[in-house]
């Protein structure tokens, strides 16, 4: 677990009704048209070893995720941040920070070497962030075949 001031970091292992609400909260304001995650979504998240889920907490209530996607290929293994999000009203306060800064460490700690993200243009405050966390803007295309 992480903390720092009033705020905990910590990989979510336990899914219950109250996160399943936490997270009907967090996905909208992460992305519209985004399917809200059932409570077996979750728990199977949580069961992967593939997929690490980690929330940010004030006072026990949920208010903020990031997930890390991993996966094994020939030339080592590699992982993905994927879904990062800070409830709106917790905004400003650096928890978004917290939870990539707790993630980095998390990956290095499990050997990942290779740690990518992708976030759209638009997300300005975001791509500042992962410029001063360190993440470097690479030069690629990257492909969606949506089914």
């Amino acid at each position: 677990m992480y903390i720092n001031r009033d705020i905990q970091i910590r990989r979510l292992l336990n899914i219950t009704p109250d996160t399943v609400d936490a997270f009907a909260q967090l996905i909208p304001q992460l992305t519209t048209g985004g399917m809200l995650p059932t409570i077996e979504h979750l728990k199977n998240m949580v069961e992967s070893n593939a997929c690490f889920l980690f929330v940010a907490e004030e006072d026990e209530q949920i208010i903020g995720s990031i997930t890390l996607a991993t996966y094994r290929i020939p030339s080592g293994t590699k992982a993905w941040i994927e879904d990062v999000v800070v409830d709106g009203s917790q905004r400003g306060r650096g928890i978004g920070a917290m939870l990539v800064e707790f993630v980095i460490d998390f990956a290095k700690k499990q050997n990942i070497h290779s740690l990518d993200l992708t976030s759209g243009p638009s997300r300005v405050a975001a791509n500042k962030l992962y410029q001063k966390l360190g993440f470097k803007r690479r030069e690629t295309n990257v492909y969606r075949l949506a089914q």
